[in-house]
């Protein structure tokens, strides 16, 4: 059965004409799809006999809701997803002045094995498909009765790792006949992966690329996150120049602040020496506790200070808002729990 939602309008104008059906189904079909359709029935200008074939021949994927959760502190809502496998994934939809955005994962379980990130506990089990991160957006959309105008790709998983679907999701969710959240509304986080930042690069989507760097010298950084034994401190930043050259966008650098690890003015003035001049956003973020973790955020006093050590010498540094503190917001721990319970891990 062919899953009509990671399919882009081309490729379903593609399979519509091959099996003898006017082009300008598939624009219909793409059309009902993003608005959250789950059945072919519900395709009411779709003739009976198409809706016929694509019951026998193609099928609408979607997620489950397993468990829902609202902030009673700021409203922000935290979904659960059962997969069509029977896996997990999280997603995270907060309200901000500007309107709705949507954190999504983009794999389940993540392989990259950042110490202070639940996401990664237990692994990497697969890449999702375009599908079923579309889905997620569909989902929230439909059960809050929002319009979601902004994404971030910041949820389990590490996006460039699953590279080929991510950028297929972008394509479909950016097409004006589906959801069309503009590229400039969409933020992609990675770890660090260097090789794939010059490869996304190469696309040249003006999305917001989002660093996480979380650490200024390259012996912190191995030891919480493995990655930067293959790809250093000055590789990443390499890749990041790199990328900025082709796209003229300005890069995110997200730090998240451990306390007596990072917080430091030493590393503080690292941070200085290695971003200033560059166009770029530091978004200071304490660290969430974690089940069985050892992180514990820094003090309120701690990333003040350090905060003010960047924006003294002339970068631009925020403190990330924190959301949805009451459910777990921060992703892979409700995934975690839910595991244990089932017995699966």
């Amino acid at each position: 059965m062919i899953d009509l939602k990671s399919k882009n309008l081309q490729e379903l104008e593609s399979f519509v004409t091959e099996n003898g059906f006017p082009r300008f189904r598939a624009g219909q079909i793409f059309a009902w799809i993003h608005r959250g359709v789950r059945t072919f029935e519900e395709m009411t200008d779709l003739p009976k006999s198409m809706i016929a074939f694509l019951n026998e021949n193609a099928q609408i994927s979607f997620v489950q809701a397993e468990q829902k959760f609202v902030s009673a502190l700021d409203g922000t809502v935290k979904y659960l997803y059962r997969l069509n496998d029977g896996n997990f994934v999280e997603s995270v939809v907060m309200k901000y002045h500007h309107g709705y955005t949507v954190c999504v994962s983009s794999q389940v379980g993540c392989r990259m094995g950042c110490a202070f990130c639940q996401s990664t506990k237990g692994g990497k089990i697969r890449d999702l498909t375009p599908a079923e991160i579309l889905d997620q957006i569909l989902y929230a959309a439909r059960d809050l009765n929002i319009s979601i105008g902004n994404i971030v790709m910041m949820g389990i998983g590490e996006p460039l790792d699953n590279l080929e679907n991510v950028l297929k999701f972008l394509e479909i969710v950016n097409h004006p006949k589906g959801i069309c959240i503009g590229y400039r509304h969409i933020s992609v986080s990675t770890c660090g992966l260097a090789d794939k930042i010059r490869l996304l690069a190469q696309y040249n989507k003006p999305i917001t690329l989002s660093i996480s760097l979380h650490a200024p010298f390259d012996d912190l950084r191995s030891s919480m996150m493995p990655v930067n034994k293959k790809f250093n401190i000055k590789t990443l930043l390499q890749a990041c120049d790199d990328y900025q050259k082709v796209t003229g966008r300005r890069i995110s650098f997200e730090y998240t602040l451990v306390d007596g690890v990072n917080d430091s003015r030493a590393c503080a003035m690292e941070l200085v020496s290695l971003l200033k001049g560059k166009l770029c956003h530091i978004n200071l973020i304490p660290v969430n506790k974690i089940q069985n973790g050892t992180f514990d955020p820094s003090s309120q006093k701690s990333i003040s200070a350090f905060q003010d050590i960047l924006i003294r010498h002339g970068l631009n540094a925020t403190v990330r808002r924190t959301l949805g503190a009451d459910i777990a917001a921060s992703c892979g721990q409700l995934r975690s729990k839910r595991i244990e319970k089932e017995g699966s891990l």
